[in-house]
């Protein structure tokens, strides 16, 4: 590519590259021909997963400087970076926000945040829609809210957002998950599966590579959004709580391995979670899985004409590939994002 050519390409800042969701839109945008830029402490990361292409900017997301540099000359900012396991999102999720809201102000660039329905409380269920009153149960779904929030607010003001706001994550990259750390154990052959679901309950699930791909459509469709946007995903819908330990069961089935269910311990969260803030987190959650929370996915469809969706067994097949969990196939680590 020449350099006039080059300097013609679209670029983008993603916050979190290192994670699940930032790790997949970084790719995927490469693959649509944008130019991506991360920003990481340390710079890149030593890992084997693909990310060729990417250019990595030493830096913090809590510091504001930092992500107004990174910033320059992108006409998209992804905003997908959490503090690790759960921990300090009282003091560090806001301030994150802050200086991408400051940094997309200045440079004229779209905010574009993976969200969830931590934001909704039960009054919403079964079916949540995107402009159903945001009542959060949780200490995360208030923050959540409050960013935003903030982002409607920046939006007023001349920041461009679009929030997509999905089902659970499952797929390659999501390390940090229910599936990869409640349904199933990282590094060994899957042979149980923990259903967290209560009994008959429905659970809306979402493919990773699907979620980064409509975020990609909708970035490339930005022009034509609304100065602040939000769009629910559809997923993969479980509709009794059965199905998707049903495609592992497939799937295993197909490497010769024999797959039991059983209920998921959440006794156990109640006895560990004082020790282990995951634990205590996830506990948090527990609602969401007694009771069914599907997604509307109608203004996406109006917006896209489609959802992206991957096939679930195909989808599974993968995930479990990616997490080490087929006979044969080697550890997880390293072969993803942390």
């Amino acid at each position: 590519m020449t350099d006039s050519l080059r300097n013609n390409v679209s670029r983008a800042l993603v916050l979190g590259a290192t994670g699940g969701i930032g790790g997949e839109v970084a790719l995927q945008l490469l693959t649509a021909g944008w130019r991506v830029r991360a920003l990481r402490r340390g710079g890149a990361p030593r890992t084997t997963t693909p990310d060729v292409g990417i250019e990595w900017v030493d830096g913090d997301a809590l510091q504001a400087d930092d992500v107004l540099a990174a910033a320059r000359d992108c006409e998209v900012i992804v905003h997908a970076v959490n503090p690790p396991g759960y921990r300090n999102w009282d003091t560090q999720v806001l301030p994150m926000l802050d200086n991408t809201i400051a940094a997309a102000m200045r440079h004229g660039a779209t905010i574009v945040l993976p969200g969830n329905v931590y934001n909704y409380g039960p009054e919403t269920f079964p079916v949540v829609r995107e402009d159903a009153p945001q009542r959060p149960l949780t200490r995360k779904g208030r923050i959540r809210a409050t960013m935003e929030g903030r982002l409607r607010d920046a939006s007023r003001n001349g920041v461009q957002t679009i929030i997509v706001r999905a089902g659970d994550f499952f797929g390659p990259r999501a390390r940090n998950s229910w599936f990869a750390q409640g349904l199933v154990k990282p590094g060994r052959t899957t042979r149980t599966v923990q259903v967290p679901n209560a009994r008959g309950v429905g659970h809306a699930w979402s493919y990773l590579p699907d979620v980064a791909q409509t975020m990609v459509m909708l970035i490339e469709r930005r022009r034509t959004l609304a100065a602040f946007s939000n769009f629910h995903m559809a997923g993969h819908w479980d509709a009794d709580g059965t199905q998707m330990a049903a495609a592992i069961a497939r799937v295993m089935a197909h490497h010769g391995v024999e797959v039991k269910t059983r209920r998921f311990p959440w006794w156990l969260m109640w006895v560990a979670s004082p020790f282990v803030t995951m634990l205590r987190e996830l506990r948090e959650m527990r609602y969401l899985w007694q009771q069914p929370v599907r997604m509307d996915n109608t203004r996406l469809v109006e917006a896209l004409g489609e959802e992206p969706h991957t096939p679930l067994d195909v989808a599974v097949h993968a995930t479990l590939e990616a997490l080490g969990c087929l006979p044969g196939k080697p550890s997880p680590k390293g072969l993803a994002y942390r």
